[in-house]
């Protein structure tokens, strides 16, 4: 009886020890935390605003953890590629990413079934709202004239800023939802991004173009686009002058393009913590702030927690609109 006692007790003290050995090697490796490279994996190509975006924060972020952080462009599948490259790396720490609205679309399209869930969030850096512009000798003068001429002239009106069930693309829906009117009463028409939307704006092949303010400010400096409204809760640092949506027309509509840093699912909390701190000084630190002043960016905050929520408020408009619009698979 005695052995039979002892026997399963020593088994149970091993398990112990076993488990509290693990225990503290996790502890130390989150101390140690990070003891070697980190690769940040940007979904878009280099060059653009995303890409720059991610790599001052990479920079800030070396500097901070006295690691190199090498930013890997990873393109391709509309954001598929890149976005799929973050969520199913080692959840180790050494691999993060810059994610973008566009994880909250791709999935109701079935382009992947990659989604906001399935990655731990760290923090929400960037958020470029729309803005809606039309040319500079537009008789349209504010948000008001343009919803009445849509109501009155259903399907006369073409708008474009970007690929069909694109972010502006969907601002735009939205924002017609929103108003009670079919956004298929302005066609849309699919180009390779703002800029080329924007000249076809000024050229007169389109009559809108929802974008953001940054992508149309050389446009609306040189005094050939105009823009209406920003779709946002307040109004825009760059643009002061331009009123908000609700400003407009009363419409609580918002939405724009974000950036924010997250890694694989599974992270564990102590180095989650770690890069989360990281980030958030990054994003405080004088240079970031004046690089995103320069570039005309908008800065939004969002800790893990918030960034989540974020998210998936996110993810439930973008499925209205995109069922609104006819494109959810």
């Amino acid at each position: 009886m005695t052995n039979a006692i002892e026997r399963p007790t020593s088994l149970t003290r091993r398990l112990l020890m076993g488990l509290t050995l693990v225990a503290s090697m996790a502890g130390a490796s989150a101390q140690t935390f990070p003891d070697r490279p980190l690769t940040l994996i940007v979904p878009w190509g280099a060059g653009g605003g995303t890409d720059a975006v991610a790599r001052m924060i990479a920079a800030m972020m070396e500097r901070d953890l006295g690691q190199p952080v090498n930013v890997v462009n990873r393109t391709g599948g509309s954001g598929v590629v890149g976005h799929s490259a973050i969520a199913t790396a080692p959840a180790d720490g050494y691999t993060l990413g810059m994610i973008t609205v566009e994880i909250t679309m791709m999935h109701h399209q079935k382009l992947t079934e990659i989604n906001p869930t399935s990655y731990t969030p760290l923090a929400l850096v960037n958020l470029d709202p729309a803005g809606f512009q039309v040319r500079a000798d537009s008789s349209y003068k504010t948000m008001g004239d343009v919803l009445a001429a849509v109501k009155a002239n259903p399907g006369k009106f073409k708008a474009s800023g970007t690929g069909q069930g694109g972010i502006w693309h969907l601002a735009l829906a939205g924002w017609l939802r929103d108003a009670k009117v079919d956004p298929a009463s302005v066609p849309w028409v699919p180009s390779n991004g703002a800029a080329p939307g924007l000249q076809d704006l000024v050229a007169g092949g389109v009559e809108f173009v929802p974008s953001s303010l940054p992508e149309a400010r050389s446009l609306i400096d040189a005094g050939k686009v105009r823009s209406l409204a920003v779709m946002s809760p307040s109004r825009a640092a760059l643009f002061p002058n331009v009123p908000t949506l609700k400003e407009s027309t009363g419409s609580d509509w918002a939405t724009g393009a974000w950036r924010g840093i997250a890694a694989p699912k599974g992270l564990p909390a102590p180095v989650a913590a770690r890069l989360e701190a990281s980030v958030k000084k990054a994003y405080d630190s004088k240079e970031y702030k004046d690089f995103m002043a320069q570039r005309g960016f908008g800065m939004l905050w969002g800790n893990s927690t918030e960034f989540a929520a974020f998210m998936n408020r996110g993810d439930a408009d973008m499925k209205a609109v995109m069922t609104a619009v006819g494109i959810v698979k």
